[in-house]
């Protein structure tokens, strides 16, 4: 275990984090915030004194870098954020000379909790692969908010995420929304007010799994017909409960369905479509299903081939969560490019660089960054201010709370990331991290990177970072 000295620090480490934890479970206590939601939020940030972040070059996530700014926040928000502010007396001082502030990444499509660490069967809880509609199960219902990969993720200046189920059925079920914090339960973590979305799946992934069991969907139009007919069924639903609650039908109300419940969401506009989708034809074909039956997708995910429809989805208002560097693992994938994101951006489209793995979840400045320059070397002038929307701004759009977070503009969320240089420099690290304008993540200050539980005492990783 290392000198005394080590075992100091460590075991600081693990008392302020045991306090951290302490502080989000307590918001358990805390005055519902979720209205009608059977699962509420129980989210509260944490205490935290007025701050001034001085003379560091920023990216508002608006499109504008300031070269050498001031960022204020104050009671959880961002107050101000300017070139020549004047730090009002008792606010904390931070010295950003030389240092980058970004808005607090965001991450529009994870699996941490769901599929945490150590990766074990008993651990395997995001795929219900037992029907090709599971529109039912609840993403966070399977949330273990002692995944590791959390932490991580927080020193990679991840903020927020949306942690979906996987891809293998047509209708996966909810996702949820999570504020990056140190907690105990997930709704701890549930960002508060935010829409919960469908998980949907076209093309190789359900009809891989049910097809070879010899169950449909076994085709790409077996696909399309369960989509197809679950949205019939999804409408009847909805009609049966209109009809009552207008009293036009006597006697007790229709009999609730968790499946047609969560589709009706959907088709009342309340919950978000966030559809797994490679190819740029089945994408074409998602979009004539939604206008069928009256829904809207919010979302293609990984969607590889985005770039060979990138003015349709950009007229359709649909995000393209992707990466730069990822493809070729299945048939579908094959026709990925660096330049994906950007092309949609340029189309004038919503471009988000997402993750889908517990590992790039902590590099998704380094990701935005190689599509940028690779559109930059092909003559696409992407700037930085630009880019940084890929990972901060357009994913809240995706999930539907970019009212209250993704960017740096009086009144947002205060979730802050301090870069030790350019964020899109492989070298750059977060320094610290802010939530809400609390303090969630310090490099330097090893009781904020106290190993897990499960991570302390195994062989060499005493002092994983």
């Amino acid at each position: 275990m290392g000198s005394a000295a080590e075992r100091s620090v460590l075991g600081a480490g693990r008392v302020i984090g045991a306090a951290l934890l302490l502080v989000a479970a307590c918001t358990a206590a805390a005055q519902d915030v979720g209205g009608g939601d059977p699962f509420s939020s129980t989210y509260r940030p944490a205490p935290h004194p007025p701050l001034a972040i001085v003379g560091a070059s920023i990216l508002t996530g608006t499109g504008a870098e300031i070269a050498t700014g001031t960022v204020l926040l104050r009671d959880g928000k961002v107050e101000a954020v300017g070139a020549d502010l004047a730090v009002p007396d008792g606010y904390q001082r931070i010295d950003g000379r030389g240092k980058w502030v970004t808005p607090g990444i965001i991450d529009a499509h994870s699996h941490l909790g769901v599929y945490p660490s150590p990766g074990t069967p008993s651990h395997e809880d995001g795929n219900e692969a037992v029907s090709p509609n599971t529109a039912e199960v609840w993403a966070e219902h399977s949330v273990w908010p002692q995944d590791p990969k959390f932490r991580l993720a927080r020193g990679g200046g991840i903020t927020s995420l949306m942690i979906l189920p996987g891809s293998a059925n047509l209708f996966g079920g909810r996702s949820v929304a999570l504020k990056n914090v140190p907690a105990v339960t997930t709704q701890a973590m549930k960002f508060p007010g935010a829409p919960y979305g469908l998980k949907m799946a076209c093309g190789e992934n359900p009809k891989r799994v049910y097809g070879g069991k010899g169950r449909a969907p076994m085709t790409r139009m077996g696909n399309v017909a369960g989509y197809r007919k679950a949205w019939i069924d999804a409408a009847d639903y909805l009609k049966r409960w209109d009809r009552w609650e207008k009293g036009e039908k006597a006697g007790d109300p229709p009999k609730r369905d968790l499946q047609l419940e969560t589709l009706a969401g959907v088709l009342k506009g309340e919950i978000l479509v966030q559809n797994h989708c490679y190819r740029a034809d089945e994408m074409a074909v998602m979009i004539d299903v939604a206008r069928e039956f009256g829904f809207r997708i919010r979302a293609f995910h990984h969607a590889n081939e985005a770039f060979k429809i990138a003015p349709l989805l950009a007229k359709e208002d649909i995000c393209v969560a992707t990466w730069a560097n990822s493809w070729g693992a299945k048939m579908e994938s094959l026709d990925g490019i660096e330049e994906n994101a950007p092309m949609v951006d340029a189309a004038g489209g919503c471009a988000i660089i997402h993750s889908d793995d517990g590992l790039l979840i902590q590099r998704l400045n380094q990701e935005a960054g190689i599509a940028m320059t690779a559109a930059n070397h092909a003559g696409m002038k992407i700037a930085r201010g630009q880019a940084i929307k890929w990972i901060t701004a357009n994913p809240a759009k995706a999930m539907g709370v970019a009212d209250r977070v993704g960017t740096l503009e009086p009144g947002k969320m205060a979730d802050v990331v301090l870069w030790s240089a350019d964020p899109f420099s492989v070298y750059a690290v977060a320094d610290k991290v802010w939530i809400d304008g609390a303090l969630s993540w310090d490099r330097a200050d090893p009781r904020y990177q106290a190993p897990s539980d499960f991570v302390l005492g195994q062989p060499g990783q005493e002092f994983a970072r």
